[in-house]
């Protein structure tokens, strides 16, 4: 199996086009058309992690964070950094990050949070804008259910819970074939007047390309007519965190108590409790202070994230609580999520969890 077929797998439920413009997410080393030996899934992309892949014989890490994350001038080994990638580039190993992505979508690493909270009724907290476009096309009546099938089959007209979504107007297109045109209907030179119907649908950034080569390809005339514009509706199925509920209300301490156990943290930092029950939390794994307002904004008892700076915890304003239980600690799951995704995918195929520890943080108890 070329690395190229699992990393395109993964891209398909967390397209790159989702990353946040600060991100480096992708393949960072080696080539996608080798063959895959072996996968292991971390949360960091360590020179310990890289030598277990080696040991392991493993030449594909999946890695949440990217280990090259802003540029680098030099590769001397001077630093940890440096030293995982000419460790990764020595020993052939290919190093992929899908990070801001992963978290940019429903099922994806607030998932796994909320999972273990068993928060129901889930949201995005921040919908994403400039992620959807329409296209609208011009079709012969006869030959309109051919093409809306293969539109929808590349991936247009999925709104939220809806698929095959599109907006159908009768109407009648006008040509003039010249006389090295080949035209469907109609003769050279002579304008045509024909019945067509005009379609609309709603899709994806990342779409684009499949759904015009879909569109094309079984449209019946020789040049298409479409037009694309870009929309400033949200997406409710991609942004930042995730907003759901408990089952059942919770009192403010044994809510903290669930988090450290599930968790399995040592420390929670925490803003003041409001002696009100736990219902609505929202979340958002790593570092999420810019969401506090949005989860304030849905009316959320609690903001479980992680990475937040003394004065941001004033940010809460006793309108919820904010519990920083770490930026590892909240996406340590992150490492199951994968290895269950790509295991499910490939279930012949070797995918195995790291046991390197990546977390930098420790704490003196």
């Amino acid at each position: 199996m070329k690395i190229l077929e699992i990393t395109s797998f993964l891209e398909t439920l967390a397209p790159l086009s989702l990353q946040e413009s600060y991100d480096n997410a992708g393949l960072l080393t080696g080539n996608s058309d080798w063959n895959c030996t072996g996968i292991i899934n971390t949360l960091d992309a360590t020179e310990a992690v890289v030598m277990e892949a080696i040991e392991k014989k493993c030449n594909l890490i999946i890695a949440h964070h990217p280990i090259i994350f802003s540029g680098l001038r030099k590769i001397t080994g001077k630093n940890d950094v440096e030293k995982a990638i000419i460790t990764a580039i020595k020993n052939d190993i290919a190093i992929y990050a899908i990070h801001t992505n992963l978290d940019n979508v429903l099922h994806g690493v607030n998932a796994a949070i909320a999972d273990k909270l068993g928060l129901i009724n889930r949201k995005i907290l921040q919908p994403k804008k400039d992620v959807l476009k329409k296209l609208f096309t011009f079709v012969p009546v006869n030959q309109a259910e051919q093409v809306r099938s293969a539109i929808f089959e590349a991936g247009a007209g999925h709104i939220s819970n809806y698929s095959e979504c599109s907006f159908n107007t009768l109407g009648e297109g006008t040509y003039k074939a010249g006389e090295a045109a080949n035209p469907h209907v109609g003769k050279k030179g002579v304008r045509h007047i024909e019945a067509e119907i005009k379609m609309e649908m709603i899709f994806p950034v990342w779409y684009q390309q499949p759904i015009i080569q879909a569109m094309i390809a079984a449209h019946p005339y020789e040049e298409v007519a479409y037009d694309i514009i870009s929309l400033d509706n949200q997406n409710h199925q991609q942004g930042s965190g995730l907003v759901g509920e408990l089952p059942q209300s919770l009192a403010e301490n044994d809510f903290l108590a669930l988090l450290k156990e599930k968790f399995n943290l040592s420390v929670i930092r925490h803003t003041n409790l409001l002696n009100k029950p736990v219902k609505k939390v929202a979340l958002c794994g790593g570092a999420g202070s810019f969401l506090i307002g949005a989860a304030i904004a849905t009316s959320a008892d609690f903001f479980i994230t992680g990475d937040i700076k003394y004065h941001e915890f004033f940010d809460a304003n006793d309108r919820l609580v904010i519990a920083d239980i770490g930026h590892f600690e909240s996406e340590q799951f992150t490492i199951d999520l994968l290895f269950d995704i790509l295991s499910q995918k490939f279930p012949t195929f070797a995918v195995l969890k790291t046991g390197v520890i990546t977390n930098p943080v420790h704490y003196f108890l």
